[in-house]
């Protein structure tokens, strides 16, 4: 993989939400040293201490109109990170899925067109399902089977429109499985972390079903980086995966973990989880072309980073 390379945004306002958050934190982190960063969060997952110094803190909530306007006013970037990101919450509450991840979206999208900002969305590979083959691309058949997958892909159609219609710059991103140090949480984006925190811990490590669905991990670098060249971009298109290309069972993955850790903890296996798909590896194509993104971190340095960090 190639070596990490800074992106140039300096001199803007700029307003991450969910920026008190794992993947947002790290946004805020490479923002704050060349712009002036406000971080909008309501702390139900995040912490004020992982926001960065310098930045700007509001504590509320992203359905609440007044608390959207304060924070956008005299905004040039948006990115919208702020979530309800479990699915297995959002069977249970996919009323408050749509509210937060739909309606708080429109929101957004409407105080970034009356500001003319920019607008990038943090949105979910949860979108295309059970695929048909891998890897995918962004225009593989979209038929998520929960409804935080729905719920992102409506918030993408809101964000496409707003692009098409509004002549405001809108990106979405796909995220596959993202992962680094300081992530908290239990879906499959955070089960390098769990595996890591179970292996160093001299627990047994818990994997799902018969562990051999895949993913398509990414480090929170990547990630932030494939933000802030779509925060930077014009005329592309408005929906990119963000991924690595690769993919690896999940067995295998807690087999690797368990041996960089110098771990002899037991692999166990717990029933299959609702909604879940078996494969998944990102088609890196048009994030490539358009915005200039490759992935820089291999799974294996990540996770030795990530060990190093819970030491």
């Amino acid at each position: 993989m190639s070596d990490e390379s800074p992106v140039a945004i300096s001199g803007q306002d700029v307003l991450v939400t969910g920026g008190a958050g794992f993947i947002g934190s790290n946004i805020v982190e490479a923002l704050v040293p060349e712009n002036d960063v406000r971080v909008l969060d309501n702390l139900s997952s995040g912490a004020r201490s992982n926001v960065p110094s310098g930045a700007t803190f509001i504590e509320g909530d992203i359905r609440d109109d007044a608390t959207v306007r304060h924070a956008t006013e005299g905004i040039d970037i948006i990115f919208h990170q702020a979530g309800q990101i479990s699915v297995e919450r959002s069977f249970e509450a996919p009323e408050l899925t749509h509210e937060v991840n739909v309606t708080a979206t429109l929101k957004l999208l409407e105080c970034a067109r009356r500001e003319s900002a920019r607008f990038v969305f943090a949105s979910s590979a949860a979108v295309y399902g059970h695929p048909e083959s891998i890897p995918l691309s962004e225009a593989a058949p979209t038929e998520p089977t929960s409804p935080y997958g729905a719920s992102k892909l409506a918030a993408e159609q809101y964000v496409r429109l707003y692009d098409d219609h509004y002549d405001l710059q809108a990106v979405s991103l796909r995220y596959f499985n993202v992962y680094g140090a300081g992530q908290v949480g239990g879906d499959y984006s955070a089960v390098i972390s769990v595996f890591v925190d179970q292996a160093l811990n001299g627990d047994p490590i818990t994997v799902d079903g018969d562990g051999s669905q895949t993913r398509d991990f990414v480090h929170v670098r990547d990630v932030v980086r494939a933000n802030l060249l779509a925060g930077a971009a014009d005329d592309c298109d408005t929906v990119f995966n963000v991924g690595t290309g690769e993919s690896h069972s999940i067995l295998e993955l807690a087999e690797v973990v368990r041996s960089v850790a110098g771990s002899e903890s037991e692999i166990v296996h717990r029933r299959e989880r609702t909604g879940d798909i078996s494969d998944s590896e990102a088609d890196l194509a048009a994030i490539r072309s358009q915005l200039g993104y490759e992935p820089t971190i291999s799974i294996e340095s990540g996770m030795e980073e990530l060990i190093t960090s819970l030491e």
